[in-house]
């Protein structure tokens, strides 16, 4: 999809605006209106598009400390396009993950999930890692609900279908784990905490 650099974008809203003033004083507004055309158009496309774009490829390219400055530069995030706000919250849970803030990233993608995601695939992605958060609490119960939550949903990429895969596989050991533990008492608690460094396996998100 053709894109606009934002900070040529910010440089045409400065072109536009100073130059349609400066010709509607000088030369009458026709002859400013091309220019006073540009800045608006350039003004609304970072208002209602913001930063999401661009954002999205430095995530793909692994680049989370420039995706993250650019996405700091979208103002306006709750006057986003509907589909743009909901990504943008998207990435910001996904940036404030990476940086193992799990609080804040659960208030992002809280937020994503009651806005209209574009598919079902976007929900399951969404609902997966809050699953995901809380596993690595160990709330297994919540874990689960938004596990089953995503396993309802139509989803048609193959990379969030094995990640349910994954995610099914590990809820099925960690129950298995509890349910040993539980039949040991305290001593097998214990021994659980205790083994592999104390960690359990957790589902990973990709």
């Amino acid at each position: 999809m053709f894109s606009i650099n934002i900070y040529l974008k910010f440089f045409l809203i400065i072109l536009g605006f100073v130059s349609g003033l400066i010709l509607s004083l000088t030369m009458g507004f026709w002859y400013s209106f091309p220019f006073w055309l540009l800045g608006v158009v350039m003004l609304a496309s970072y208002i209602f598009l913001g930063t999401v774009q661009s954002a999205a490829q430095l995530i793909q390219d692994g680049d989370f400390e420039s995706a993250d400055r650019r996405l700091r530069l979208t103002k306006f995030p709750r006057v986003l396009y509907i589909t743009n706000r909901a990504f943008y919250y998207i990435m910001k849970g996904t940036l404030s993950s990476q940086a193992g803030d799990q609080k804040e990233a659960e208030d992002f993608f809280n937020i994503a999930l009651g806005l209209k995601l574009p598919s079902d695939n976007e929900k399951a992605m969404v609902l997966m890692q809050l699953a995901n958060i809380k596993a690595t609490k160990n709330n297994w119960t919540a874990a689960n609900n938004y596990f089953k939550q995503a396993k309802k949903l139509n989803v048609t990429q193959s990379d969030i279908k094995g990640q349910l895969d994954y995610f099914e596989k590990a809820m099925t050991n960690n129950k298995g784990q509890m349910k040993a533990a539980r039949s040991m008492g305290k001593q097998g608690m214990q021994m659980m905490r205790g083994g592999a460094g104390g960690k359990r396996k957790r589902p990973k998100m990709k």
